[in-house]
């Protein structure tokens, strides 16, 4: 049996030994009285936390889908591709190129080759017939698709696990030997 003693305490017995336990784990433990600026610091730290999470559960920092468009000298140049994003997730990146009267015997698209340092690839769908690069550019030759006007080539991608950067460029479509329809992207990753 026990019983409160005065000071928070209670005595009794074990084993027939008197034995005194505290009421508390805190019983003895003094505080000291807190600064504001400390006090201050840990509510905005739970802020902050709390804002984070709301934004994981409302999907802010995950793949954000952006299309952009272009057109000139009758090239029709449409780039869906993930505006925002986070490693090791997939995203998309879609080029849809439309031409009136179709392509000829080649479509080559002008895209700046540092862009897919971020990603880990299965490969453009379709292949391209031929690829070649200079120090900024990559150039993929296609076979167009004999009837139509419209040509669309996906990658097929999802962010590196190590990337910690985003990365920007332009895609276009070569004609004559030059960029027509230029399309800039930039894709900004959320850690």
């Amino acid at each position: 049996m026990s019983r409160p003693a005065c000071g928070g305490r209670r005595v009794g017995r074990r084993y027939g030994a008197i034995v005194e336990t505290p009421t508390s784990t805190l019983a003895g433990v003094a505080t000291d009285p807190q600064s504001p600026a400390a006090l201050w610091g840990r509510r905005g730290f739970l802020l902050a936390l709390l804002a984070l999470v709301i934004a994981g559960l409302l999907s802010v920092l995950g793949v954000h889908a952006v299309t952009r468009r272009a057109d000139d000298l009758g090239w029709d140049v449409s780039l869906t591709y993930a505006g925002t994003a986070r490693p090791g997730l997939d995203v998309p990146w879609r080029v849809t190129v439309t031409h009136p009267g179709g392509f000829g015997k080649s479509l080559t698209l002008a895209i700046t080759g540092s862009y897919f340092d971020i990603f880990e690839t299965q490969g453009f769908h379709p292949n391209p017939s031929e690829e070649t690069r200079d120090s900024h550019r990559l150039f993929l030759t296609f076979t167009p698709p004999q009837q139509g006007d419209t040509f669309v080539v996906a990658y097929d991608a999802y962010i590196q696990p190590s990337s910690q950067a985003g990365a920007s460029g332009t895609v276009a479509v070569m004609d004559a030997g030059r960029p027509v329809a230029s399309v800039p992207f930039d894709t900004r990753l959320w850690p």
